[in-house]
């Protein structure tokens, strides 16, 4: 399954060359997002030869997971991975993700951090715990870390629902859009790698976004 590794970032400098370096080494192609860095994280990363787009501006997750979205329909990839550019998620499940893939008729397969958070941050656990519930609902079907930026997306998902939201609830709005249409969701457990840095996600006003999507999504 031709696979493309999609990693958006932003000020991810001190990261990304390490975490390109550890995918080189499995052969997999990827796409790296620049949303607007004001370091060296775009040139950094055109350095390890992988394909770079930089945004003039910050366009927010959602907006520039859709340019690698359209890169991979026009390129012919069969499937997408994304995964964060901090080095939270470990590059040594791709092929575990890829395998899960090709042997599995759901449309995407979604990473599991829930079964191991010792070293999660609690007001991550508490409001993955609550999102995950809430999503699950309200798509009918059980999907352990709905907020896991790691998952594996295949070509007909992408082909067959169209995303409108710019920021991190783009990643709710995949799941829920693909789940209307008919499309079965997988999960796969995970380990993540949690850092002392301050995530890009506030839990507060990203929840409330996150739910306003939800509750007006589907109707």
């Amino acid at each position: 399954m031709k696979t493309l590794i999609i990693i958006p970032t932003f000020n991810e400098s001190r990261s990304i060359v390490k975490l390109l370096l550890k995918i080189k080494e499995s052969g997999l192609e990827v796409l790296v997002i620049d949303d607007g860095s004001s370091d060296k994280t775009a040139e950094k990363a055109k350095e390890q030869g992988v394909i770079v787009i930089k945004n003039d501006t910050n366009q927010g997750k959602g907006a520039t997971l859709k340019i690698g979205f359209t890169y991979a329909l026009e390129n012919g990839y069969q499937a997408v991975i994304t995964m964060d550019g901090d080095g939270q998620h470990s590059p040594d499940e791709l092929p575990r993700l890829i395998q899960a893939g090709e042997n599995s008729s759901s449309g995407i397969i979604v990473g599991n951090r829930m079964q191991a958070v010792k070293n999660m941050p609690l007001i991550r656990i508490l409001t993955n715990k609550f999102m995950s519930w809430f999503i699950s609902r309200k798509t009918g079907q059980y999907i352990a870390d709905t907020q896991c930026g790691l998952r594996l997306i295949k070509r007909e998902v992408l082909e067959k629902i169209s995303l409108e939201t710019k920021r991190f609830e783009i990643e709710s709005e995949l799941l829920i859009k693909a789940s209307l249409a008919g499309f079965k969701i997988e999960s796969l457990p995970i380990t993540s790698i949690y850092y002392d840095e301050k995530s890009q996600i506030n839990p507060f006003t990203d929840t409330l976004r996150f739910i306003k999507f939800i509750l007006h999504s589907g109707n």
